[in-house]
C-alpha cells in the first residue's frame, strides 16, 4: 500500500483525509500522463477517461475537480453518472477508454469518499503508476497544462450505463418469471439499476433502501446491515434476497427462511455447481485468507482445490488471471466470475445465485447444505499506527499465547485493514465462547499498549 492508496484506491474522510485538491491532482496527472503515452504510442487524439459515482454527497465535488484535472491536462472526461463500480470497468474495457475512475467508498458510511482507478483492461490500475500518482500529489513531479484546441471535454456518457445493464440482462440464462426477489440496494450506486436488471428477467421485485439522500448510503441498509431485508424476505415470503453494498460490488444473499449466505456460501453453491457443470477450470476456486475453514471442509469433501490470496478482490483476480481460474472472491461478498467480469459484481452475482437456484430447482437454503460454517468472532480496532500494532512484541505474544489455547483445533489472523485505519482481529474455533476470548485477549493488548483512536 502507497502513502495514499490503499488495496482499494484512495479513501478516507471527505475534505479531511481525502480532499477537492486530490482529486484535482489525480485528474491532472491522469490526463496528462496519458497524454503522454498516447503522443508516445504516435496517437494524437486526446485521452478519453470515463467516470463513475456513487451517491455520497460529496461524489459531486470530487467528479467535478477530476473533470477539472483531467480536462485541465487534455483529456477527455465522459460521465456516467451515479453508477456501481463493475459497471465503470466494463466500459472502461469495452469501449476502449483509456482508463477509468470510480469515486466511492464502497460499503463506509457516507462522510467517506475515495477514489478507485481502472486501467483499459478493466482492472485495478497497477502499482507503479499508483507511485507515480502519489508522487505528483506530494509535488515531486509536474505534469503541463494543455493549451488552444488541446483542452479537454466533457462529455454525458448515460449510455454506457445503460449499455452495461442490457449486458448483465443478456447474462439472465434463464427467466426469472414467478420468483418473488427482494433487492437492499443500500441506498447506493446499484438503487436505479438492480430492478431493471430483475424485472426485465421476469422477477416480481421487491426494494427496499433504494431512495438516495446523499446522506443515507449504507446507513443501516445493505451488505453490511443486511438484519432488515432478512426481515423484509421472511415478512413478505419471497424465494430470496440480494443485498448490495454502497458501489455494488458485494452481494450477501437472504435465503427463503431469513438466513444469511456470505461471500463464503456463495462461493461454495457456485463452486458445486461449475464443477458438476464441468464449468470449474483447473478445478480450484480462489479465496482469500478471511474465508472460513467450513469452507475448506466443504470443499474437501466435495473434491475441490482452493487457493488463498491476501484480503482484497485485486489480488482475487490477478491469481485467477495468472492461473486461469473462473470462480474466486471474498468472504464479505466481492464475488468475481472472471468469464464475465473483471471485478466484483455484486449484481451478477445474484444473477448466478438465481441461475443455480433456477438450473437445480432448488431454494438457496437447500443450495448452502453441507457447509457448515465455524464460529468466527471479528473484531475491528482502529488504531493511529497499523504496521506498530502488527510488529508489537506484546501484541504477538498475546498472539502466541491464545493459539496456544486454540491447540491447533482453530486458526487467528490479525491483519491491516487495506481501506481504513483499523486493526482487525479474527478467531476462528470449535466454540464461540473460545473465539472471543482468544479474539479480546489480543484486542485488550492493543488497547492498553495505547494504539487504540476510540
Amino acid at each position: 500500500m502507497g502513502k495514499y492508496f490503499g488495496t482499494d484506491g484512495f479513501r478516507g474522510e471527505a475534505n479531511k483525509t481525502l480532499d477537492a485538491d486530490h482529486a484535482y491532482k489525480v485528474g491532472r496527472f491522469l490526463g496528462g500522463h496519458y497524454k503522454e503515452k498516447k503522443k508516445a504510442a504516435g496517437d494524437i487524439k486526446p485521452p478519453k477517461i470515463v467516470i463513475g459515482k456513487d451517491t455520497r454527497r460529496s461524489s459531486y465535488m470530487f467528479e467535478y475537480a477530476l473533470v477539472a484535472g483531467l480536462t485541465a491536462s487534455g483529456a477527455d472526461a465522459y460521465l456516467l453518472h451515479v453508477t456501481t463500480t463493475p459497471s465503470v470497468a466494463y466500459i472502461t474495457k469495452v469501449d476502449g477508454f483509456d482508463c477509468g475512475i470510480m469515486i466511492s467508498a464502497s460499503h463506509n458510511p457516507y462522510y467517506d469518499n475515495g477514489i478507485k482507478i481502472i486501467n483499459s483492461s478493466g482492472e485495478k490500475l497497477d502499482d507503479e503508476t499508483i507511485e507515480l500518482i502519489e508522487k505528483y500529489i506530494d509535488g515531486g513531479s509536474e505534469m503541463p497544462f494543455a493549451t488552444g484546441d488541446e483542452i479537454g471535454k466533457t462529455v454525458d456518457y448515460i449510455s454506457g450505463r445503460n449499455r452495461y445493464i442490457g449486458y448483465l440482462i443478456s447474462l439472465g440464462m434463464h427467466s426469472f418469471r414467478g420468483f418473488k426477489i427482494g433487492l437492499d440496494c443500500a441506498n447506493g450506486s446499484s438503487w436505479s439499476i438492480a430492478k431493471a436488471v430483475f424485472e426485465a428477467l421476469g422477477a416480481k421485485t421487491y426494494v427496499i433502501n433504494a431512495e438516495p439522500s446523499g446522506f443515507n448510503i449504507n446507513r443501516d441498509a445493505g451488505s453490511t446491515h443486511i438484519e432488515g431485508l432478512q426481515k423484509f424476505v421472511v415478512e413478505n415470503s419471497l424465494d430470496a434476497g440480494f443485498a448490495y453494498d454502497g458501489d455494488a460490488d458485494r452481494c450477501l444473499c437472504v435465503d427463503e427462511k431469513g438466513n444469511v449466505l456470505t461471500g463464503d456460501h456463495i462461493l461454495y453453491v457456485c463452486g458445486k455447481y461449475l464443477k458438476e457443470s464441468g464449468d470449474l477450470y483447473n478445478n480450484t476456486v480462489v479465496t482469500t485468507v478471511m474465508s472460513n475453514f467450513g469452507l475448506y471442509k466443504a470443499f474437501d469433501k466435495l473434491g475441490i482445490d482452493y487457493a488463498k490470496t491476501a484480503v482484497g478482490d485485486k489480488y482475487v483476480y490477478e491469481y485467477m488471471m495468472k492461473n486461469g481460474n473462473r470462480l474466486g472472491g471474498e468472504e464479505s461478498g466481492h464475488i468475481i466470475f472472471s468469464k464475465y467480469a473483471t471485478t466484483g459484481d455484486g449484481i451478477l452475482t445474484s444473477l448466478k445465485m438465481m441461475e443455480v437456484m433456477i438450473s437445480k430447482k432448488q431454494p438457496l437454503s437447500k443450495l448452502a447444505e453441507g457447509f457448515e460454517m465455524y464460529p468466527q468472532v471479528l473484531i475491528n480496532v482502529k488504531v493511529s499506527d497499523k504496521p506498530a500494532v502488527k510488529n508489537d512484541p506484546d501484541v504477538m505474544s498475546a498472539v502466541e499465547t491464545a493459539e496456544k489455547k486454540l491447540n491447533n483445533s482453530g486458526r487467528i489472523l490479525v491483519r491491516e485493514s487495506g481501506t481504513e485505519p483499523v486493526i482487525r482481529v479474527m478467531v476462528e474455533a470449535p466454540e464461540y465462547d473460545l473465539c472471543r476470548e482468544c479474539a479480546e485477549s489480543i484486542v485488550k493488548i492493543i488497547k492498553d499498549k495505547g494504539y487504540a483512536t476510540e
